[in-house]
């Protein structure tokens, strides 16, 4: 799977509030409404501008904060096609995976730059910054992972074929 878009720069600590803000807490029933808010706390103008396919690069520490399960969610629903960071919180990584929302680490994410335009091979472990002409390399996913988002998050997976068998 080849994913290819344009990408939005983020910082260090962008936290489950910055991506589904807490005044917004009445929304949490209408993800796509919701999703209309998406990290406006981070970068107001981030909803309305994004476009499916889009990619979000950002510093350390990115989704910590409470579990809010919807945050990734939104962010998917957003069009955001996957997300680059230095590092995810532990729990943001795993409502990540669990919905289909690829999270790559690579340690040169500042190296990238808004509007760059990147190509990200899941399966080898590969970014391309076309834009740049850079590659950086990074654990693939493995292939129960790699499963999991080609069917669009674990509830279409397990839908789909039942429990997984390592």
């Amino acid at each position: 799977m080849i994913l290819k878009g344009k990408v939005w720069k983020f910082g260090d600590d962008i936290s489950t509030d910055h991506i589904a803000p807490g005044r917004y807490f009445h929304l949490r029933t209408n993800l796509p409404e919701l999703a209309k808010h998406v990290l406006e706390d981070a970068r107001e103008d981030f909803a309305s501008k994004v476009e499916k396919g889009d990619i979000i690069v950002a510093g350390r520490n990115f989704g910590l904060g409470s579990s809010r399960e919807h945050a990734p969610r939104i962010i998917k629903l957003a069009g955001v096609a996957a997300i680059i960071a230095k590092s995810f919180a532990r729990i943001f990584y795993r409502n990540a995976v669990n919905i289909g929302l690829p999270l790559i680490e690579i340690k040169e994410a500042d190296e990238i730059d808004e509007g760059d335009v990147l190509e990200i091979d899941l399966a080898n472990g590969i970014v391309k910054n076309t834009t740049k002409g850079k590659e950086y390399k990074f654990v693939p996913m493995p292939k129960f992972m790699l499963d999991v988002i080609n069917e669009g998050g674990i509830e279409n997976y397990i839908s789909k074929y039942g429990d997984y068998k390592i």
